[in-house]
């Protein structure tokens, strides 16, 4: 796997601000999955119609079904033909707190966009925002002027392969970031040393 970069790209995604239409969130935790490399990521074995978007360019929205359920949003980080992609896993609602607290049916607002489906619901994101440019008109994406200071670094979240790669960042201490639960499908954690 392709650590340095895809790393460096997820921890410059904490801080920046995804706006869709009247919300704006400031991401606060996010995963990072490193394609072809990753038996974790859903390029893992190459494009597919799910995963074809993860392949570049970059700076555009994979959009995928979860669990038939929920809409979860990664951006896509890698350049052409590079699978990388760092999924969204929570953020504050900074804009439009109202739209969202109608989207999300009254939780709390540090819950508004906890976690990956909660947080494409807030900002109103659909498997039709797929491929979606994060240059405008409809998404943007700012991202910091510079690197948070206190990050916090840790296993995926549900994830069965590859499930020890400490590749979840989150802005430590921030309410809005989301629990961390392990796969029941993943191997034991391994004992460091």
């Amino acid at each position: 796997m392709v650590t340095d970069d895809i790393e460096s790209q997820a921890r410059r995604l904490l801080g920046a601000t995804l706006t869709h239409g009247d919300v704006t969130v400031r991401i606060t935790e996010v995963e990072a999955y490193g394609g072809t490399s990753d038996p974790a990521s859903h390029a893992f074995r190459g494009p597919t119609p799910r995963s074809a978007i993860m392949f570049g360019p970059p700076d555009v929205l994979y959009v995928y079904f979860s669990y038939g359920m929920h809409c979860c949003a990664n951006v896509v980080v890698g350049e052409e033909g590079d699978a990388s992609a760092v999924l969204l896993r929570a953020g504050e609602v900074v804009e439009g707190v109202e739209v969202a607290r109608a989207r999300r049916g009254g939780v709390p607002d540090v819950r508004l966009a906890r976690g990956p489906a909660n947080l494409a619901q807030a900002l109103g994101l659909t498997l039709a925002h797929n491929g979606s440019s994060l240059a405008g008109p409809e998404l943007v994406l700012r991202r910091a002027a510079q690197a948070p200071e206190e990050v916090s670094t840790g296993p995926r979240v549900g994830v069965s392969q590859a499930a020890d790669v400490p590749w979840r960042f989150w802005l430590t201490g921030d309410p809005t970031v989301s629990a961390y639960r392990r796969s029941p499908r993943a191997a034991a954690p391994r004992p460091l040393g």
